[in-house]
C-alpha cells in the first residue's frame, strides 16, 4: 500500500492509495493523522486501498485549541475552528487536489469529534465535500461544557443552530447535492458520551429538511470505540467506492 506522510504548515496529513475515490478522514478528540492506521481503521478496509478504489487523506486535529478548550468561551472556540477550516481550504485540499491529478469531490469521514467534524465540513462546503460519514458523534457543541455569550462564529459551526434555518434556494441545492450517512452504537459508551441520543436526533433534523440522510443504528454489544468504527467503516465504505 502506498503511505505518504507530508508535514505541511499547519499540520500533518497521511495519505494512503493510489488511486480511488479521495476521503479527508478526520481523527477523533485530539486526534493526530496517524491515529486511524494505529488503530486499525485503513488496515479494515485495506482490500479497497490496494484495489484503487479509494484513497484516504487523514489529517491532525486542532480540537485541545478549539472544541475541547474547556477555558475559553464558546464564541472564541468556534472562531479558532474557522482557523482549522481554513487550513483544510488552503492546505489540505490543494494537497488533494494535487495528489489526484486535478479538482474532484472529496468524501468525509469522522469517529467521534471526527464525525461532527466531518458532517459540518460537508454541510457548510457541499460543493467540495458532496458526501459526509460520521461515526459514533456528537453534533451540538453547545452542549460541550459551553459557556459564554454566542454569536455569528457559533452559530455558523453548530449545525444544530444552522440547519433548521436552511430554507429556499440554497436548501433545494443541499437537497439535490450532499448525502449524509449516520452511524452509531448502542453499547457502552454511546450513551454516556451523548453519541446514541445526539445521532438519532440530528438524523430526525437532517431529514425533517429533506436532506439525504441514513441513520444506521447498530446493537447493544457495539460500544463507542474502535472496533466498532474498523467494523462499521468496512461494512459501509464499499458502497460509496
Amino acid at each position: 500500500m502506498r503511505r505518504e506522510h507530508v508535514d505541511l504548515p499547519g499540520g500533518t496529513v497521511i495519505a494512503y492509495g493510489h488511486y480511488g475515490r479521495p476521503f479527508l478522514v478526520f481523527p477523533a478528540e485530539q486526534g493526530r493523522a496517524w491515529d486511524f492506521e494505529n488503530n486499525g481503521m485503513v488496515s479494515a478496509v485495506t482490500d479497497l486501498v490496494n484495489a484503487g478504489r479509494v484513497k484516504l487523506y487523514c489529517v491532525d486535529s486542532r480540537d485541545s485549541a478549539t472544541w475541547s478548550n474547556r477555558d475559553i468561551p464558546l464564541e472564541e472556540r468556534a472562531r479558532r475552528h474557522g482557523d482549522y477550516e481554513t487550513w483544510i481550504h488552503r492546505q489540505v485540499l490543494p494537497f488533494i487536489y494535487a495528489d489526484c491529478d486535478g479538482r474532484q469531490d472529496v468524501g468525509t469521514i469522522g469517529c467521534s469529534l471526527g464525525a461532527f467534524h466531518s458532517v459540518l465540513f460537508a454541510l457548510r462546503r457541499a460543493d467540495l465535500f458532496p458526501l459526509a460519514m460520521g461515526f459514533s458523534g456528537s453534533y451540538d457543541p453547545s452542549t460541550w461544557y459551553g459557556w459564554g455569550d454566542r454569536g455569528d462564529a457559533m452559530y455558523f459551526a453548530n449545525p444544530m443552530d444552522f440547519v433548521p434555518n436552511l430554507h429556499g434556494d440554497h436548501l433545494a441545492w443541499l437537497q439535490s447535492r450532499l448525502s449524509v450517512l449516520l452511524v452509531v452504537g448502542q453499547g457502552q459508551w454511546e450513551d454516556t458520551t451523548g453519541s446514541l441520543r445526539s445521532t438519532r436526533h440530528f438524523a430526525g433534523v437532517l431529514q425533517g429538511k429533506g436532506l439525504r440522510c441514513e441513520l444506521d443504528v447498530w446493537g447493544h454489544d457495539v460500544p463507542h470505540d474502535w472496533p466498532s468504527w474498523r467494523a462499521q467503516l468496512a461494512h459501509h465504505l464499499p458502497r460509496f467506492c
